[in-house]
């Protein structure tokens, strides 16, 4: 698989978040590598979104590293307990983001499992295993992805993005992104991208 370039991360943040969608995000932990297929995406723009952290680019010691370079780990806590994994886009100064929303388990889910449900694989109903990694704070439970990766810069070795080969087909569906009723008109911009009828996307639209 090619690790995806700085370029890749620089181009226009929508774009960016569709582009994604299909690609194997890999993270290296404790001498074992686990990833999956991103097949869920959120598009979050500082300066005109109302629900992005750096909205009015808006600049505090969390949201610093979103000002750019691009190709970076922007990794926050919500509600005191579940990480998520965002992905610096666009050009410096513009403040940009990708969240990723859900994988689906590609190397590695032995011990996703005990990550997430500590039980076996095969002890996983058919639920849970859905449940592995169908949103942003599973899959980084999943992933082992935390606060210790804010800041990763996405070419090194321990957390980074591939690209499939051969590059799998499917089509793209668009929504609006989830749970951000707070950002008025903002919560109402079509942002968030998916994998039409892959099981791990965390919500139908």
């Amino acid at each position: 698989m090619e690790k995806l370039k700085r370029d890749f991360y620089e181009g226009n943040t929508l774009d960016v978040a569709k582009e994604l969608l299909g690609k194997i995000l890999v993270h290296r932990i404790g001498g074992l590598e686990l990833a999956g297929r991103i097949v869920e995406a959120e598009a979050y723009i500082g300066a005109i979104d109302k629900a992005a952290h750096s909205y009015n680019n808006r600049r505090t010691g969390r949201t610093e590293i979103m000002f750019g370079p691009a190709g970076y780990a922007y990794i926050y806590l919500i509600y005191g307990m579940y990480h998520c994994m965002n992905v610096v886009t666009g050009e410096d100064g513009e403040a940009s983001a990708v969240l990723i929303r859900a994988v689906e388990p590609v190397i590695g889910i032995e011990q996703m499992a005990y990550r997430r449900f500590d039980k076996p694989l095969e002890a996983l109903t058919k639920t849970q295993r859905i449940q592995l990694t169908n949103g942003p704070g599973k899959l980084c439970a999943a992933l082992g992805i935390d606060k210790n990766c804010y800041g990763e810069d996405l070419l090194g070795e321990r957390l980074f993005i591939c690209r499939e080969t051969p590059a799998e087909y499917f089509e793209i569906e668009t929504s609006k992104r989830i749970n951000i009723d707070y950002a008025e008109e903002a919560r109402d911009f079509p942002w968030r991208f998916f994998i039409k009828n892959n099981r791990y996307v965390s919500k139908r639209s």
